[in-house]
This record gives structure tokens, C-alpha cells and sequence, in this order.
């Protein structure tokens, strides 16, 4: 009997995902015995996020920013990142260059396009504050499909965005943009996406998800090295609306592509320093709280990611 594994999507199918999608086209996870369903956040109207579907059960895997599995383990909820869907962060706060918003600093005073995330606000207000400004700005919650038209139509003077995504979106609708860099203003912020389980199910399912990731990394490999035949297979098998523009979708995966394997040609692996300075920064800045709302003070790592499930992928991934 096959196992099931539905995997919550962080966003509607984009070129983030193509690995996934190749590896369902190509009936890699049936030959390994494993049933998937994908569930795209747009099916409820991003009611529930990709994380509270695992604790609640309603799916094994979600792809989650790493925060949302430090802000589960900081409430006593096991939640484990068990890959990195990308080798490096591609995201970046984003204005319109007509704006004349150049650097964070410029952003006090103005509307920012907030996700709602736990941690997201404080991190942009250190954004601010690391660029010599007050860090005083409003946040304006918007859900996901709306935060890019809120952008496009002043309604919102930034937003978070990917720049493998919306980044190459605005290149072909000829929309300049300024882009902040987390690491240019000392920021170390973490792995994003990442794919993440409950402890509980990983532990009664740890072949499964072995096979699972195995099968997935090939896929994200054949992704990389043939990107116009990946675009094909995500296009054709995710059938969203999203991806109905062939030229958009194309050169967003040849920009992405380059961001699916680490420098030692793995995919999927992530390296202990970045999870470690990223809990401390976000320590240092007291953005860590308990239950109770008091602050904490130290997380271990190995508590948030485990690579063990990454050790059946062939020698030439690792």
C-alpha cells in the first residue's frame, strides 16, 4: 500500500515548486510508492497556512520560510525542517524605483504590505533601524494575492517579494524596482523555503519521507540542468493560472535554477551556521518569546532542521 503525503504549498504553484511538479510528471513518487497531493493555498482563499495544516493534520508536508518552524518550536510544537527547497534565500523587500524609496531608512513613515507573518514586522523594522532609521512604519496585512497589485497600484509603498518570481514579473513589464537585500543590512535571515513535517509523523514515516526527498532532489537536479523541459512538465502538470504566461514562467525558472543546489551540488541540504545565526540574531533582538511572552534567551538548532532524511539521495546529489 502506498503512503500518502499531501504537501501545503507556501504559495500558488510558481517556479519554486518545479521540482515537485517534475518529479508527479514523471511518476517518480509512484515508483517509489508514494501517493502526493498538492494543496495550493488559493484552494481556500489562504485561510489556513501551509504550517497549520501539518500540526492540524490536514497535511504531512508544508512549505514554510524558516521562521514559521522557529515560531512553532518557540509554542512546544515539533515542527522540523527536513530539506531547503532553495540553497539561498531569493527574497528581498522591494520599492518602486519612480518612488524614490532607495534604501530601508526611506521606509519610515511609509505603507508596508504585511503577510500577517509572527516575526515579519519586527524584521522589517530592524531592516530599517540597521540602515539608520526609526524603524516607523505601517503595516498594511494583505494576503498573498494581493500584496503585488498593492505594489503596482501605490496602494502599498513595499512588499516582500521573490525576486525569481515578481522580480522577473516587473523585468517584463518593464517596472523598475529597488531591492533590499536582508545580508546587505546585516540580516543573516535563513532558508526560504523550506519543507516542513511534524516530528510525530516523521517518526512513524522516515522511510517514506527518505524515498520522498530522494526522488524530489533528482527531480530538482533534471530541473536545473534542463530548465525549458522543466518549465514544460510544471506548466502542463500544475495547470494553474499562474503559469499561463510560457515566457514568464520560462525565464523565471532559468533564473531560479540557479539557486536549487549549494555550492557542493546538493540539493535540499542545509547547513547548521545559517539556521545558528539566524536564531541568534533573532535572540539578539529579542524577538523570541515563550508561551508566557517572556524571552528566550537560547534555542539549539538541532531542535528546527535535520538533513538525515537527505542521506538516501545518490552520491552525486550529496
Amino acid at each position: 500500500m502506498n503512503t500518502r503525503i499531501r504537501l501545503a504549498l507556501d504559495r500558488t504553484p510558481n517556479t519554486n515548486h518545479t521540482g515537485f511538479y517534475v518529479a508527479l510528471a514523471k511518476g517518480a513518487y509512484k515508483q517509489v510508492g508514494i501517493d502526493v497531493e498538492f494543496i495550493s493555498p488559493d484552494q481556500d482563499n489562504y485561510q489556513i497556512a501551509p504550517a497549520r495544516r501539518v500540526v492540524q493534520g490536514s497535511a504531512e508536508l508544508a512549505i514554510t520560510p524558516s521562521e514559521s518552524v522557529i515560531s512553532y518550536q518557540t509554542n512546544g510544537v515539533d515542527l522540523i525542517a527536513v530539506a531547503t527547497v532553495l540553497a539561498r534565500d531569493t527574497s528581498a523587500i522591494v520599492t518602486l524605483k519612480e518612488s524614490g524609496i532607495d534604501r530601508p531608512k526611506d521606509l519610515d513613515g511609509k505603507v508596508y504590505a504585511s503577510y500577517g507573518a509572527r516575526y515579519e514586522d519586527d524584521i522589517i523594522r530592524q531592516l530599517i533601524q540597521n540602515d539608520d532609521g526609526r524603524g516607523q512604519y505601517i503595516s498594511h496585512k494583505l494576503g498573498w494575492s494581493g500584496i503585488w497589485r498593492a505594489l503596482m497600484t501605490r496602494e502599498v509603498d513595499a512588499a516582500w517579494c521573490w525576486l525569481t518570481w515578481e522580480g522577473v514579473l516587473a523585468d517584463i513589464q518593464g517596472v523598475d524596482l529597488n531591492q533590499f537585500l536582508f545580508d546587505e543590512y546585516e540580516i543573516p535571515y535563513g532558508y526560504n523555503p523550506v519543507l516542513t513535517a511534524h516530528s510525530n509523523w516523521i517518526e512513524q514515516n522516515g522511510d517514506a519521507l527518505r524515498r520522498f526527498l530522494e526522488v524530489t532532489a533528482i527531480a530538482y537536479r533534471f530541473a536545473m540542468k534542463n530548465p525549458d523541459e522543466a518549465t514544460r512538465l510544471l506548466i502542463k502538470t500544475a495547470n494553474h493560472p499562474t503559469l499561463t504566461k510560457r515566457n514568464f514562467v520560462e525565464q523565471s525558472q532559468q533564473m531560479v535554477s540557479g539557486y536549487y543546489l549549494d555550492g557542493e551540488g546538493n540539493w535540499g541540504f542545509m547547513h547548521r551556521n545559517v539556521w545558528v545565526s539566524f536564531i541568534n540574531w533573532m535572540i539578539r533582538n529579542h524577538l523570541l518569546t515563550d508561551p508566557t511572552g517572556e524571552l528566550i534567551q537560547r534555542m539549539d538548532a538541532d531542535v528546527l532542521f535535520t538533513n538525515k532524511y537527505l542521506e538516501g539521495v545518490p552520491a552525486m546529489m550529496r
